[in-house]
């Protein structure tokens, strides 16, 4: 595999092949993929909607400008952002760290200790745009294993984040949505499939420093 060769051919799809979607091997991929991302200090303050509904893509689409994709394609991925990382939260991390790691509390309180205090200082806007951050992290992720896989996605800020959190019940969750991420596969007929890639030429994007 040519993994450069594979992010040649992704592009943001236009239009999806309503008739084809992903097989449960590919889903979980994908999902798994989403659970590995890196985060910032690991804490994952990030969560995965996987929507596979007509009816409801048909509503989020009305809620996406109207973008077709997302009543089109084999699965929606929302990704949602935690509305609240405290002192309960970071805890509930390093309680998995000890289980999955059996580290000492003597190791895990210094660091344990100063995120809680670090966390606490920051104001809400500050901690929601370090959240999104995150899931934008995700998002690359996502986007990538879709290419090494020969799925199709189309990456999608364009839409109203409080209808998807209604139509979504993500206030319940104690969740709020950031970015959309449309998967299937292209249909035969979509145009911008056999366009050539616009990007800046190597040593335009590119500053090497070396000895």
């Amino acid at each position: 595999m040519d993994v450069i060769k594979k992010l040649e051919w992704r592009y943001a799809v236009k239009k999806f092949d309503e008739d084809k979607l992903l097989s449960e091997e590919k889903l979980n991929k994908l999902i798994q993929a989403f659970n590995l991302t890196a985060t910032s200090y690991g804490l994952q303050p990030i969560k995965l909607l996987v929507v596979q509904n007509k009816e409801l893509q048909k509503k989020l689409m009305t809620h996406s400008f109207g973008q077709q994709q997302v009543a089109q394609a084999s699965h929606v991925f929302v990704i949602c952002i935690e509305k609240h990382i405290n002192a309960e939260y970071i805890h509930n991390y390093f309680n998995r760290v000890k289980q999955l790691r059996n580290t000492e509390d003597e190791i895990l309180n210094p660091f344990k200790g100063a995120l809680i205090e670090s966390f606490s200082k920051k104001e809400i806007n500050e901690v929601r745009n370090w959240a999104t951050n995150q899931a934008y992290l995700a998002l690359g992720t996502l986007m990538t294993v879709c290419a090494i896989e020969d799925i199709d996605a189309c990456p999608m800020e364009g839409f109203d984040p409080a209808s998807y959190d209604i139509a979504l019940g993500l206030k319940e969750k104690e969740l709020t949505s950031v970015l959309a991420l449309p998967v299937g596969y292209r249909a035969q007929d979509d145009m911008f499939a056999t366009l050539k890639k616009v990007r800046k030429e190597l040593d335009e994007s590119v500053i090497r420093i070396s000895e």
